[in-house]
C-alpha cells in the first residue's frame, strides 16, 4: 500500500520505519533530512501525492491545521493523525474536509514503544474506516482501540496524559513525605510497591467501585481513610513537606464525612467530582465485565 508519512520525530520515525518494514510503499517528509527513508520527499504534497493513507505525527494543533489547510489531498484519501491534538480542532479539520476520511489516532507508549511497536492508538472517525485500516494500524502499534465519533481518540488521550502528570505530582509529594519523615528512598520505593495500590494497575482499580457506582459494604470505609490522611497531613507538616495534592484530598475525604458518609467505601467521594461535573460514570456490570475480559 502507497503511505504518506509526515513528521519524523521521536514517534514518527518509529512509526514511519514500522510501515516501511512491514513492506508498504512509503513516501516521508519531514522539515529535517532522516536516514533510513530512501524515499523521503522535499515538500508534503510530494509525500502525500498517490497515496491511499497518510498518516501525521506532528509538535500540535497548529502543524496539523497548516496540514488539512495546504497539503493536496486527493478525494477518498485517508487521514490518521496521531499527534496529540486539540479536540475542537480535530472536528473542525474533519467538517471541513468532507471529500476525504479523516480520523484522529493519537498513541502512547513513548519512543520506546514506537519502535517496539507496543503502542496503544485511539481511534476517533469512522468506525469501518477504522476496521478496514486496522492491520495497517496493528503495524505501528499493538493496542488499537476504537473510542468513537470523531475527536473521541483525542479526549481518551488529553485524559490519560492529564492523569499520568497528576498521579506523577501525587507520587513525588508522598516520596518526599516518605523520605523526609525518615525512610530510605529505595526501601520506600520498595514498601509503596507492595501496598495494594502498588500491586494493581492504577485504571483496573476503577472497575472495583467507581464505574459500577458501588460504595457499599465498604472494601475500606471513609472513616478509616479520613484517619489515614489526616495523620499523613500532620507528619507533612511536621517534617515541612508541602503537600498541595494531599491537601485536596483530604478536602473531598473531608467533605464525604460531613455527608455522612463515613462506613461508606473511602471511593464514593469520587462521586464528588461527577457531581461537579454533571456527569454520570456508571457502566452496567455485563459491559464492564466485558471489557475487563478483553
Amino acid at each position: 500500500m502507497k503511505i504518506g508519512f509526515i513528521g519524523l520525530g521521536a514517534m514518527g520515525r518509529h512509526m514511519a520505519a514500522n510501515l516501511q518494514r512491514a513492506g508498504h510503499d512509503l513516501q516521508v517528509y519531514d522539515l529535517r533530512k532522516v536516514e533510513g527513508f530512501p524515499n523521503q520527499k522535499s515538500s508534503v504534497a510530494d509525500a502525500i501525492k498517490g497515496c491511499e493513507v497518510l498518516f501525521t505525527s506532528l509538535p500540535g494543533p497548529a502543524e496539523v491545521e497548516a496540514i488539512a489547510a495546504e497539503a493536496p489531498l486527493g478525494e477518498g484519501t485517508v487521514w490518521f493523525d496521531t499527534s496529540t491534538n486539540s479536540p475542537a480542532v480535530i472536528r473542525r479539520i474533519h467538517a471541513r474536509l468532507k471529500k476525504i476520511h479523516f480520523l484522529d489516532a493519537p498513541v502512547s507508549g513513548g519512543p520506546k514503544g514506537a519502535e517496539s511497536g507496543k503502542l496503544a492508538i485511539w481511534v476517533g472517525g469512522g468506525q469501518p474506516i477504522f476496521e478496514k485500516y486496522l492491520p495497517v494500524l496493528r503495524t505501528i502499534g499493538d493496542q488499537p482501540l476504537y473510542v468513537g465519533a470523531i475527536g473521541a481518540g483525542t479526549v481518551a488521550k488529553l485524559a490519560h496524559n492529564a492523569a499520568s502528570f497528576a498521579v506523577q505530582a501525587a507520587l513525588a509529594e508522598v516520596f518526599t513525605l516518605g523520605v523526609k519523615g525518615g525512610v530510605e528512598p529505595l526501601a520506600l520505593f520498595k514498601a509503596l510497591r507492595q501496598g495494594a495500590s502498588g500491586r494493581k494497575r492504577t485504571f483496573d482499580r476503577l472497575a472495583e467501585h467507581f464505574l459500577p457506582g458501588k460504595y457499599d459494604p465498604a472494601a475500606f470505609s471513609l472513616r478509616l481513610a479520613h484517619k489515614d490522611v489526616s495523620l499523613a497531613m500532620e507528619l507533612a507538616r511536621e517534617a515541612g513537606v508541602p503537600m498541595k495534592i494531599g491537601a485536596i484530598a483530604l478536602q473531598e475525604l473531608e467533605e464525604g464525612m460531613r455527608r455522612g458518609w463515613s462506613e461508606r467505601d473511602c471511593r464514593v467521594t469520587m462521586t464528588l467530582q461527577t457531581e461537579r461535573a454533571g456527569v454520570d460514570v456508571r457502566v452496567p456490570p455485563d459491559k464492564l465485565g466485558a471489557a475487563l475480559a478483553d
